[in-house]
């Protein structure tokens, strides 16, 4: 193996477990969401003296006062907050999980590693729908919701990967995802980009997704499949092959599973269909046309891509 064991200073250790058990804990009582991620960014942050200068009614600059009320989540907002079709009972909690790893992820302690993934790890088994043990979620990764994500154990996703789960995103046991890999669960109609479809999006154990590769909504991953650096799966890959290019298409079954993988040319079944999760929208919702069009013209049948 490549890896070995790294751990730190004992006196440094114990600060840091800590202050992740301090946070767990209080996310796992009846404390208000919005406060603990408020008090934990304002000590992250070295914010606490302004913070308490404010609330006591002493002047302070329009900039700090800015800066002291985004540390709140209920001061913020995100993309995924307008998005017509999402449940808002559960948003609301994943919204502030959600800030709270975002903005953890903007501080300097990001990049001690050993800690920032342990912290992950913990926020992951509060925001996700389910986080396995082991998880190893590094800087930059971002959801659209997280709390429609299941990951497995032992499952790694490196830096600047988008996991978008406005559908069902499902990520199996010791799965490899690269630096800048998105994998989407929605799509948009090609004639009305603002209609939306939500879908399941699957990837399997042992699944290695490579640098920058791209998978759509919809798509199944099989089981122990590697997908090749900017690829873009628009299609099931099968279980134990290897895909290449835009769109992804098999190239080879990995050496030793010949015996038990689809024959080379089995790759590029289209379930998406089958996969889709439908909704509906309350008649009152107030919704809009971000682009302010007049679309006109047919807007059927509706196509995804």
């Amino acid at each position: 193996m490549t890896k070995v064991q790294v751990s730190l200073p004992d006196d440094a250790e114990d600060g840091l477990q800590a202050f992740i058990d301090d946070v767990d804990e209080c996310l796992s009582s009846e404390e208000d969401t919005c406060q603990v991620v408020r008090d934990t960014l304002i000590d992250l942050f070295g914010d606490r003296e302004a913070w308490e200068r404010w609330q006591s009614g002493k002047p302070v600059s329009p900039a700090t006062r800015v800066r002291l009320q985004g540390y709140d989540p209920c001061n913020a907002t995100l993309e995924a907050e307008y998005y017509a079709e999402k449940d808002e009972e559960t948003f609301q909690r994943s919204k502030h999980l959600q800030w709270l790893w975002r903005q953890f992820d903007a501080t300097p302690m990001a990049d001690n590693v050993d800690f920032a993934l342990r912290f992950r790890q913990m926020l992951a088994n509060h925001l996700f729908e389910e986080a396995g043990d082991n998880l190893r979620i590094f800087k930059g990764v971002t959801f659209s919701y997280g709390h429609n994500i299941t990951v497995g154990d032992n499952t790694v996703i490196h830096d600047d990967v988008h996991l978008d789960d406005r559908g069902k995103l499902t990520i199996g046991d010791r799965v490899s995802i690269s630096d800048g890999v998105h994998i989407y669960t929605h799509a948009h109609d090609v004639v009305d980009q603002t209609e939306v479809r939500n879908y399941h999006t699957d990837i399997g154990d042992d699944v290695r997704l490579t640098y920058d590769a791209m998978v759509n909504a919809g798509n199944h991953v099989g089981e122990n499949a590697i997908v090749g650096a900017r690829a873009i799966v628009k299609s099931d890959v099968p279980a134990h092959h290897i895909v290449v290019g835009a769109p992804a298409k098999s190239v080879k079954v990995k050496p030793g599973f010949e015996d038990v993988a689809e024959p080379l040319e089995a790759g590029g079944e289209r379930r998406v269909d089958d996969r889709e999760i439908p909704y509906d929208l309350p008649e009152d919702r107030d919704t809009f046309d971000e682009f302010g069009r007049d679309l006109g013209g047919p807007v059927k049948p509706h196509r995804t891509e």
